[in-house]
């Protein structure tokens, strides 16, 4: 796949390292990673057409490119300088602020805001934005995902959509929740970090470490909150307290129970009844 015409791209070691170094890591400008992927598959010996095609561009992208190594090696795949102002914001400035922001946090924060890392790196907080704008970094966002490795949770989701679309005669529906807002919690999986264009992601459960339970139990037709306090978390707290329903329920009425992970070892994960 050769062509005798053109002048071969042969690369030294160090070459090769960069170009590789720019057509692999995620920081590197796009269009850098695209002109290194260029220079490689010609150094392979392949013509212009052969790459135009191996990399889904055009025959003179490639010829442009390959032009200008040959010139110029590493120096010539840089962007021209344009009209106008000159750039005050070098690649290396650009580059720490996207490494910066993937790979580090500040001391005493989760992330990094945009005056923040505008001191550390020696650039205006208008220009960390752009560049956060440009790469697809969100930093101050978050996303929750949740992964059930309950094997009987469609049959519990349709036990409780049912309560709420054909509600049972003769019986009152209790939502259950145990209130996290007085616990320390932590989660389940490990926070998954940012990518460009994907912000931050942890996971939706938790471990809860705390000392005081508020457990609460909603009527659902009436609006009706019981509730009760635990010095403790443990599964005789959680019983007692569904006593405490049944207790203040009309013994005419069948109980059903929607709860929300009480989370102890004696207790089942994801009741529903």
């Amino acid at each position: 796949m050769g062509d005798t015409q053109l002048e071969p791209v042969v690369l030294s070691e160090a070459e090769r390292l960069t170009l590789e170094n720019w057509a692999k890591r995620r920081s590197t400008a796009q269009g850098l990673a695209v002109r290194a992927r260029i220079v490689l598959a010609c150094a392979n010996g392949w013509n212009n057409t052969v790459v135009a095609a191996r990399l889904d561009i055009g025959r003179d992208t490639v010829r442009r490119w390959r032009t200008r190594f040959l010139a110029q090696r590493l120096d010539g795949l840089a962007d021209e300088p344009r009209p106008g102002v000159p750039r005050t914001i070098t690649d290396a400035q650009v580059e720490e602020v996207v490494v910066r922001t993937l790979e580090e946090t500040p001391a005493g924060g989760t992330h990094w805001s945009k005056r923040e890392l505008a001191k550390v790196v020696g650039i205006s907080p208008a220009s960390v934005l752009r560049i956060w704008h440009a790469f697809g970094l969100q930093p101050w966002r978050t996303e929750t995902f949740k992964i059930s490795p309950d094997p009987f949770l469609i049959d519990k989701i349709r036990d409780v959509v049912g309560l709420y679309l054909a509600p049972p005669a003769n019986a009152v529906v209790f939502a259950v929740d145990e209130k996290p807002q007085i616990q320390a919690l932590q989660r389940t999986a490990p926070v998954l970090p940012m990518v460009p264009g994907v912000p931050e992601r942890r996971s939706f459960d938790y471990v809860r470490h705390g000392t005081v339970d508020l457990f609460a139990a909603l009527n659902t037709a009436t609006g009706k909150v019981i509730t009760k306090l635990s010095a403790q978390h443990r599964a005789v707290d959680f019983r007692d307290f569904l006593d405490e329903i049944d207790r203040q329920t009309d013994k005419a009425l069948a109980v059903r129970v929607i709860c929300d992970n009480c989370e102890d070892r004696d207790v089942p994960q994801g009741a529903g009844a």
